[in-house]
């Protein structure tokens, strides 16, 4: 059992302190702590103190796309990005739709040890849309799932939605959907609109959705069920999960980094990189994403870490596959749209990255205050850091990144998984 001293940091953005990691715990906060007996003595003047990261969305593609990611090196990334715990959608091959491959997923994460790995379930078969997978056996299984979803793929039946989320309900689940409505968006490349239309391509429309966004919030209010919002992008969708709310009614949701950032203005450039699902939007949809994430609507970021093989990338745009990887840049880029624009305090970072995810997810000894007698999933962030993003270094497998070469504040210099440094100082342990 180690002891480390972490000195003169500052916790969740507040006054310097030190604090003292025993074994798996936190043991001590407090200005001058005796280094006596320590191992190891961390210098942290300036940098603020984090609890670790939870992602509720990240694709590990294990199994079967191993040329796109790992259990091992998207643990890694994640490591590397601040976070103790992330949550492995399910579209993988094959589907984790279940009780065998969720546990195969769960027994990976363990075994690899550089973060927590929380599988997904599917909610359909084969995320087919058209039978409930096996949610109580993946529940009942060693990897204990308590989060649902296609994602993908949206669940656009409105029954089988509801009967999922009446399943659900009686172990404390959650669907997770993502909001998609298939009929409206055959054949899209990138969001519907002006920029669209000049450049010709397909349109993704907002209506796709916020219509299945406030079908769902009605179910679950029907039903008396917890739904989630994957990766709500529009300024329409806030406003349904605004009005939702006010109602009463059990609805979270998530906002990706590059949704806080980018705008379908990037997709001029016909670089596929930018390419995702679902599309980069307009700037009123950005600005109206960061308010709704200061006030509350909007209750976590969610990286939606999607790597992909080089070659399917490095293509002409219709040919390109959606998505960006995002675990080892989503703190910088939510302490430039959050912090530095003054929508967000540290604490409302560490809420909004750690606790609000670890509560959505039911997960176990992640998102706990930097507090004594505490598990020590921690995570020291260099605020003042400036430099520019080099996929090159990444741990991930991909580098389909939108901000190579783009200057962006802050990084990550140690995470701490129950008292164990899983990244420090610039290397993986």
């Amino acid at each position: 059992m180690s002891k480390t001293l972490i000195r003169g940091a500052r916790v969740l953005g507040g006054e310097p302190q030190d604090v003292l990691i025993d074994g798996s715990t936190i043991a001590a906060v407090g200005a001058g702590l005796d280094a006596e007996g320590v191992d190891t003595v961390v210098e942290a003047e300036g940098k603020v103190l984090l609890p670790g990261l939870v992602d509720l969305h990240t694709h590990l593609r294990e199994p079967g796309r191993e040329d796109s990611e790992t259990v091992l090196t998207g643990t890694r990334a994640a490591a590397k990005g601040g976070y103790t715990q992330v949550y492995a959608m399910a579209n993988t091959f094959p589907v984790a739709d279940t009780a065998g491959v969720v546990e195969q997923v769960y027994r990976l994460g363990q075994e690899h040890g550089y973060c927590d790995v929380q599988p997904i379930g599917a909610v359909t078969v084969g995320l087919e849309g058209e039978k409930l997978a096996e949610l109580g056996a993946m529940h009942e299984s060693a990897a204990g799932v308590t989060v649902f979803s296609d994602d993908g793929k949206c669940v656009h039946d409105a029954v089988i939605m509801r009967r999922a989320l009446e399943y659900v309900k009686a172990f404390g689940g959650v669907v997770a959907q993502h909001a998609q409505e298939p009929r409206l968006t055959e054949g899209a490349q990138m969001n519907e609109g002006v920029v669209s239309a000049e450049l010709g391509l397909g349109g993704w429309p907002a209506v796709a959705e916020e219509s299945i966004i406030a079908r769902d919030v009605l179910l679950a209010e029907h039903v008396g069920s917890r739904v989630h919002i994957c990766h709500l992008s529009t300024a329409g969708s806030v406003e349904i999960v605004r009005w939702a709310k006010s109602r009463g009614i059990d609805v979270t949701a998530e906002v990706t980094p590059h949704h806080l950032l980018l705008t379908d203005e990037m997709v001029r450039s016909y670089n596929p990189v930018y390419k995702v699902n679902p599309p980069l939007r307009t700037e009123r949809d950005v600005m109206a994403l960061r308010e709704a994430l200061a006030d509350g609507t909007i209750d976590i970021v969610a990286t939606d870490h999607a790597p992909h093989p080089h070659e399917d990338k490095d293509c002409e745009w219709a040919a390109a596959a959606m998505g960006m990887v995002g675990l080892e840049t989503a703190l910088s880029v939510v302490q430039e749209t959050m912090v530095e624009t003054g929508l967000l305090d540290w604490a409302g970072v560490a809420d909004r990255m750690s606790a609000a995810p670890a509560r959505i997810g039911r997960a176990q000894g992640h998102g706990r205050p930097v507090a004594v007698g505490e598990p020590a999933n921690l995570t020291l962030v260099d605020t003042a850091y400036r430099g520019g993003v080099d996929p090159a270094g990444f741990a991930s497998r991909s580098r389909n990144t939108p901000y190579e070469g783009r200057e962006l504040p802050g990084r990550v210099t140690h995470t701490w998984l129950r008292g164990t440094a899983t990244y420090s100082d610039g290397k993986l342990a």
